[in-house]
């Protein structure tokens, strides 16, 4: 089919680097023109490209080659931005929601507070939305920050306590409506979902919180250090269907 045609041809032309300097594609006019075909032809092309993470689209720019993603080591406990710095790349974080709020069941359970400040925000790299972020904090802990506060540095920084470390689960998912919106991906598309709770040094739970990474812009790495006669990767665990 002729899209498909479109499609082996552009991907080879991602390939050579051919759009690497800016990363945007022609638009779906002057790709339609050139390749002597409808607009809805060329779209269905670059879908079919963007299904394979080689191209993205940004509301006000157009179809752009996707960045390669970034790896995340799992061996330490650390920022969003301090793994964006290792990566040589620039971060931002854009507060959405700054709220004392009442504990959700499930927050509850982590945190065993009633009520916690709840702060969601972007995170940007290199300008380009990362991550979507929300993060809870037992109000006692919290009740002296402020909304500059949460958009100057990490938690990490601002409660001022010893962290004993952090357990994570990672699995994945489908984009919300809203998270597609805020990631600038497609609703539906693949993303992966970290929860962390953190904990300090004597034991108590102190933050909890989630993070959504669209799922070609990031990857997560973690060394294995002692040899068992499994195969099956570190930390498996089954999930109910």
């Amino acid at each position: 089919m002729r899209y498909q045609e479109i499609a082996e041809e552009l991907r080879s032309r991602v390939a050579a680097g051919e759009f690497a300097s800016s990363r945007l594609l022609p638009s779906e006019a002057d790709l339609g023109a050139a390749y002597a075909a409808s607009r809805i032809t060329v779209r269905r092309a670059l879908e079919l490209l963007r299904e394979d993470g080689l191209v993205e689209s940004r509301q006000g720019l157009g179809w752009l080659v996707a960045a390669d993603p970034l790896r995340q080591s799992l061996g330490r406990l650390g920022t969003i931005e301090a793994q964006l710095a290792d990566a040589g790349m620039g971060s931002q974080r854009q507060v959405l929601d700054f709220r004392f709020v009442r504990a959700s069941p499930a927050v509850q359970a982590v945190l065993a507070a009633p009520r916690v400040l709840e702060v969601r925000r972007v995170n940007l790299a290199d300008g380009e939305p990362f991550a979507r972020v929300t993060v809870w904090c037992p109000e006692p802990l919290a009740k002296g920050l402020s909304l500059s506060d949460v958009e100057r540095t990490s938690f990490y920084e601002l409660l001022g306590i010893d962290l004993g470390g952090a357990m994570q689960t990672i699995a994945a998912a489908e984009a919300s409506t809203s998270d597609a919106e805020l990631l600038h991906i497609a609703p539906g598309s693949a993303v992966l979902v970290c929860h962390r709770t953190t904990r300090s040094a004597e034991g108590a739970a102190v933050l909890y919180s989630e993070h959504v990474f669209p799922a070609h812009r990031t990857e997560f790495v973690v060394e294995l250090t002692h040899a068992d006669r499994s195969i099956a990767p570190s930390g498996l665990r089954l999930v109910e269907g």
